[in-house]
């Protein structure tokens, strides 16, 4: 890919574009082994290699990376008052990541970090139907008729019902576990859907969003970047029709 050497350098969070620029004509940029004093010069992202005061730039067009989202952080790319999930993220080169989709500020789990709008639109659109699974603590004893209501869609008061959700019970008490597979991504839709068959979740975790399973070594609020196979399962799912 050609780009600008200032968009180059930009884009890898070494500064603003007009400050990068200063550092150009400054002679703090070296491009193949030789001084660059122009900006607009166009840089080949796959063969040339670039320093910044001494030190190699490495072209990043897309980054992706895996959050144990804790609770009390939003889901937002940023935010003048609240902490957002890409503010933990604070060793990322770009600037422009974004999370793909949405947890409510008191959900914890899995989400995926990026900056490939094309990737995150596939994986949210309504028609791909790519699979969400969460573990929920629930307030009420959660029954095989929940099972089926479940199965069937559910009325949240939205136009439409849900689409058919998978849900497992791993424990049936005051307060439930349970499993629950969802291929929608409706506003609060798992705290709604419970709602609907008269129970409360008080405890809400991601656990894995369509071929990407939440790796348990991170701790909440910890994060990793995608291996290369994650992010090639990712993109095979963005094709599915």
């Amino acid at each position: 890919m050609m780009i600008r050497l200032d968009k180059y350098l930009a884009d890898m969070g070494i500064g603003t574009r007009s400050r990068i620029k200063k550092e150009i004509r400054s002679g703090q940029v070296i491009v193949n082994g030789k001084p660059i004093c122009r900006p607009e010069l166009k840089i080949n992202t796959d063969q040339d290699e670039v320093l910044f005061q001494g030190e190699p730039v490495t072209y990043e067009e897309y980054e992706y990376y895996m959050l144990n989202k804790p609770a009390g952080v939003i889901s937002a790319a940023s935010d003048r008052q609240e902490t957002t999930v890409v503010d933990l993220i604070k060793d990322r080169k770009r600037d422009d990541l974004f999370p793909v989709g949405r947890l409510d500020k008191d959900t914890e789990g899995l989400l995926i970090i990026t900056n490939n709008g094309e990737l995150a639109h596939r994986l949210l659109s309504p028609k791909k139907h790519v699979d969400k699974v969460y573990f929920a603590k629930v307030k009420g004893i959660v029954t095989e008729d929940d099972i089926e209501c479940f199965a069937q869609g559910l009325d949240i008061g939205d136009e439409k019902p849900t689409l058919p959700a998978e849900l497992v019970i791993c424990s049936s008490d005051e307060i439930s576990g349970i499993l629950l597979t969802i291929r929608e991504g409706r506003f609060h839709q798992v705290k709604r859907m419970f709602q609907a068959v008269g129970k409360e979740v008080v405890y809400l975790k991601r656990l894995r969003m369509g071929p990407v399973t939440l790796d348990d070594s991170l701790k909440p609020g910890e994060y990793r970047r995608l291996t290369e196979e994650e992010v090639d399962r990712l993109c095979s799912q963005e094709r599915k029709p």
